[in-house]
Formats: structure tokens, sequence, C-alpha cells
């Protein structure tokens, strides 16, 4: 993907925050669970978060006593997410890109990205994240897989509306089990800033009415850049499948991958006390 098809793609699914903030599912309570285990958040823990949306996770972290600054680049998503987070005063929602946001001098002790961090410019991300964090602290990425399962039978048979009307989609494509999704190796390894990761994986169901689930395509950047004939056309066919050969409802599988690094200390020690070591 080139940076510019990122650019678009990302601003794509900030236009409508609320059918957003309606529609996008949240994360499973045990993943915040393995987050609090390997990153050590909980009362009075200083967390920066990238790409926050409407407060999806933010919630979950805000309820454990963290202290939050959530980077959002997309404003209306940024003003609902400080409806949604209203009742927590140790919450602040900032409005930037998180490529040219500068950060406080007090260094945070985990950065968490859910389902954003992707959007992030891969040249700096990392190195970014880095530099926010103390020595020893921890970035937690969270990355959503549709998988095989639920109503396995709709989501073989959408596929002809999509070959229909989304030129981008290949041939006979299928979805995959939890097992056959790789682990995310995207982050650390180049930048050299962060220790090995640590992966927690969860599989869940969501059922979705006719509505809901078209109101849920229609947020996925892929669809919302599709010719407004063919966006049209493709959800008209789905929303077919569903009622006429599934009553009314669908249930889709998802994984949802937590990966947690630790910045390395080793990496901001003086070239001389690495080569004495």
């Amino acid at each position: 993907m080139t940076g510019s098809d990122r650019e678009r793609l990302r601003a794509s699914f900030t236009e409508d925050a609320e059918l957003y903030d309606q529609a996008r599912p949240g994360y499973p309570p045990e993943l915040f669970d393995d987050l609090a285990e390997l990153t050590g958040i909980g009362p009075g823990c200083r967390v920066l978060e990238v790409g926050p949306g409407t407060g999806q996770a933010t919630v979950p972290l805000a309820e454990r006593g963290c202290r939050i600054v959530a980077v959002e680049l997309g404003a209306e998503m940024a003003t609902l997410a400080r409806h949604n987070l209203a009742r927590f005063p140790s919450v602040q929602v900032v409005t930037a890109a998180f490529e040219d946001w500068p950060p406080p001098a007090e260094p945070f002790d985990v950065v968490v990205s859910a389902t954003a961090f992707h959007w992030i410019d891969p040249a700096v991300r990392m190195v970014r994240a880095a530099d926010a964090l103390r020595a020893g602290g921890a970035l937690a990425t969270i990355a959503t897989h549709h998988i095989r399962g639920g109503s396995t039978d709709f989501f073989a048979a959408a596929q002809t509306c999509y070959e229909r009307f989304d030129p981008a989609t290949p041939p006979d494509l299928r979805l995959r089990s939890a097992a056959e999704i790789p682990y995310d190796s995207d982050g650390p390894e180049p930048s050299g800033r962060f220790g090995p990761p640590v992966f927690r994986r969860h599989e869940w169901e969501q059922a979705y009415s006719t509505a809901e689930y078209l109101n849920l395509l229609r947020t996925y950047s892929n669809h919302r850049t599709l010719e407004p004939a063919a966006l049209v056309g493709l959800l008209d066919c789905i929303a077919r499948l569903i009622n006429d050969r599934h009553g009314g409802q669908i249930t889709k599988r998802y994984l949802t991958e937590l990966r947690v690094a630790r910045r390395d200390p080793a990496h901001d020690m003086p070239d001389a006390l690495k080569r004495r070591g």
C-alpha cells in the first residue's frame, strides 16, 4: 500500500463517526485482562493511545484507572470520543496525526493502539512509539481479523457479490481459520527499539441483523471508497442474501490478537557501554 493510498483509506472511515460508534464491535473483556498481565496497566498507569476512534478500547482502559492521552486523527471521531469518555477526568483526547503530534516530556508506561496502528506511517510509527515510552515501557497493538466460522454459507455466497461489484476482489476468496492467520510480524524488529513480542489471541462471535451488518460494512474503508453505484449494488446483493437465505440474521466470527513488546533499554545505552557489555 502506498502512502497516498493509506492516507485516503484511513481518512475514509473518520467521515461518519456516529455510524462507526454504533456499528463497530468492541473487544473481548479477556483481552484487557491479558493487557494488564503483560504490561501492568492499572490505577495511575500512564497510557498513550494511538487512534482511539470513538473510544471502544479507551473506555475499558479508563475503567481500570489509567491516565490516558488518546491521539485521534479524525475530528468527528475525537469529538464523539470526548463525549463517550466525559465521565473519566483522567482521559484527554487530542485531535492530531500521531506522526506529527509532539509528545509531552513525561514518558508513558504503555502505548496502546487498537485496530489502528497499521494506518500509521510504517517509516516512523515504531520510533515514535519508542520515543514516547519510558525505558522498559510496552507497546501493545491489537488487530482484529474476520475468520472462518459463524454463518459460513453466507460468507461463501457473499463472495459472488464482491466479485460482481468490487473489482479488487480476488477470485474464489475464502475466509481462513484462526490457525491460518499469521502472527503480526510487522513492528519492533526493523526499528531495533523493542524486544521480542508476546501474543495473546481470542476467538469470538457477533450476531448481526441485516441492517446491523450493512451498517458495519459502511464503516469499512475499502467499502466506503467504492464508487457509489457499486456500493449500493454490493449492499443490496448482501442484504438479499441475508434476508432470503438466512432469515435476516448472520453471525460473524472474529479473531482478536494482542501483541505486546517492551522497549529495550539496551538501545538507549551509550555505544561505549554497549561494547563493554
